[in-house]
């Protein structure tokens, strides 16, 4: 009997659950809460009506083109940015020449006056002088006084040379002679002799001969006319020199 009163209990426990759950209705929903103003209400697809949900527009994706992509983004010139410079002139072509010889005074004055302003480059150079009478002497400088020079002799009789002698006055007074030759070269191979033997500031020089001449070596540029400028200059002879030597 307490089986079939249990059973029995059960069966109306259900029925009247049964009931409950049909008579509950909807679970009511709550109210959403109020949104700040100017921003729209979040709403779920299935709270809107139907055929109130927009389409979606599919907004196409902007790509890079590979060619322009890797190409560098070209920077527009500013006020601020410094001028370029410019590229350096060429230079000047130019040619060398010798002019002279001038003998020293007004005209060798004259001549350097002139060239300067046609000159890139300029120098002064002095020329051999010419013996008048082809004679040539070899001499020691003036040794500072008598006494030195006679010192100097005693050297150069010791030394085996037999051919010299004291200068006792005039503008070479205390230098010493060394020997008169009809030649250049008989002169110089005496001077050589005597600087094997120590003496250094031995010299050969010509007898009687003009002031030595001086030519003007300068530059100019490959336009100018070389005999023109010559005879501009007073110039006897115009020759052509090397410009590395023209400094």
């Amino acid at each position: 009997m307490l089986a079939r009163a249990l059973i029995v209990l059960l069966v109306v426990l259900n029925l009247g659950v049964a009931v409950w759950w049909a008579a509950r209705g909807a679970p009511a929903r709550e109210p959403p809460s109020a949104a700040a103003p100017g921003v729209p209400t979040l709403r779920l697809l299935r709270d809107l009506p139907r055929g109130a949900v927009p389409p979606v527009r599919s907004e196409p994706v902007a790509t890079a083109d590979p060619a322009t992509a890797s190409a560098p983004t070209a920077t527009p010139a500013t006020s601020a940015q410094e001028p370029a410079t410019a590229s350096p002139a060429a230079a000047v072509a130019e040619r060398c020449y010798a002019f002279g010889p001038f003998a020293p005074g007004a005209a060798l004055d004259a001549a350097r006056a002139r060239l300067k302003p046609q000159a890139l480059r300029m120098r002064e150079r002095t020329g051999a002088a010419a013996a008048a009478s082809g004679s040539w002497r070899v001499m020691l400088p003036v040794q500072g006084d008598r006494a030195a020079a006679q010192a100097v002799a005693t050297r150069i009789a010791a030394a085996g040379f037999n051919d010299y002698y004291v200068v006792a006055d005039g503008g070479d007074a205390s230098a010493i002679a060394l020997g008169l030759y009809g030649s250049e070269a008989a002169a110089r191979q005496r001077e050589s002799a005597l600087r094997a033997a120590g003496f250094a500031d031995v010299r050969a020089e010509a007898i009687g001969s003009a002031a030595p001449p001086v030519w003007l070596d300068a530059a100019i540029a490959e336009t100018a006319s070389s005999k023109t400028l010559g005879r501009a200059l007073g110039a006897t002879r115009v020759q052509t020199v090397d410009c590395a030597t023209v400094r």
